[in-house]
């Protein structure tokens, strides 16, 4: 196989998020060290895991730097931690449980040297684990504030195979500029830590592009991702979610956009709060009554 040896003095960092990731770890990392790109250095953010995640990076992949949590800090936190240790002019943050096909760095290397600076990040084109199916081409935020996965759960065909600029991109699978990241930076980090995880990428996306930055859909790029690694159940994602949107809109929608907003809270959100609330509540019962 041979190395591309070209753009050699781009440099590329990568940043990994563990969490109990000893399955996936592996096969994530093979892949990187696999590309045919080389300019590149390789962070793992370990969030206290138990599995014997961290030892095994050490075993295998001693050209790995990795920083170990003495808690799970969260996926915000825990990226920005990343982001401070990456010395890449490009930054590409990564799930533990995402493989790369071999000339995903340097599809993109080839592309970001033609980039205008107005363009601060790039959303790969991200494919379940069956290989054909579309987990992610990006974010798409409706005018009601609703945001989804573009294309997720469709077969991959034509209709993905097309640059184009979009809303903003996945953090599963991402690649973010770091002159753009320090320029939008907050005091609560480049990804907002008080997000926890879930829709953090979404609140850093609008943020970019309140400062005039563009994200661009790249389908050249393409990688793989299981999905949930992480293992939260449903009831704590149900509530960051609906938590984690309600501080997205704080934060970064406009003053006339809320108030337009404020009768879509009474339809839709409110019966969730309530339904959320209910929730906690059995919880909290059942937890009485088992003691």
């Amino acid at each position: 196989m041979r190395c591309i040896q070209g753009h050699a003095m781009l440099k590329i960092s990568i940043i990994v998020i563990t969490y109990n990731s000893l399955k996936f770890i592996e096969p994530c990392l093979n892949s990187i060290f696999f590309q045919d790109y080389r300019q590149i250095d390789v962070t793992v953010i370990d969030n206290n895991s138990t599995d014997g995640t961290p030892d095994l990076i050490k075993e295998k992949f001693p050209q790995v730097r990795i920083i170990e949590n003495n808690s799970n800090v969260g996926a915000a936190k825990a990226r920005n931690q990343g982001v401070e240790s990456a010395s890449g002019e490009w930054i590409i943050t990564l799930d533990c449980d995402t493989v790369l096909e071999r000339q995903f760095i340097s599809s993109i290397v080839a592309t970001v040297e033609m980039l205008p600076e107005n363009v601060g990040i790039i959303q790969p084109k991200i494919l379940k684990s069956d290989k054909k199916t579309i987990y992610s081409t990006g974010i798409f935020l409706s005018s009601l504030r609703r945001f989804y996965d573009m294309g997720q759960g469709k077969i991959d065909n034509d209709e993905f195979s097309n640059r184009k600029n979009i809303f903003g991109a996945c953090s599963a699978s991402a690649v973010y500029r770091s002159k753009m990241l320090k320029e939008i930076k907050e005091t609560t980090g480049y990804f907002d830590e008080r997000f926890f995880f879930l829709v953090e990428d979404v609140d850093l996306s609008w943020r970019a592009q309140r400062h005039n930055y563009k994200t661009l859909y790249l389908p050249e790029a393409v990688c793989y991702h299981y999905g949930n690694s992480s293992g939260h159940n449903k009831k704590i994602r149900r509530y960051l979610c609906f938590r984690n949107r309600l501080l997205l809109i704080l934060k970064n929608e406009r003053l006339m956009g809320k108030v337009k907003l404020f009768p879509v809270f009474f339809i839709y959100d409110l019966p969730r709060a309530l339904l959320l609330i209910s929730y906690a509540a059995i919880g909290r019962s059942k937890n009485r009554i088992a003691v």
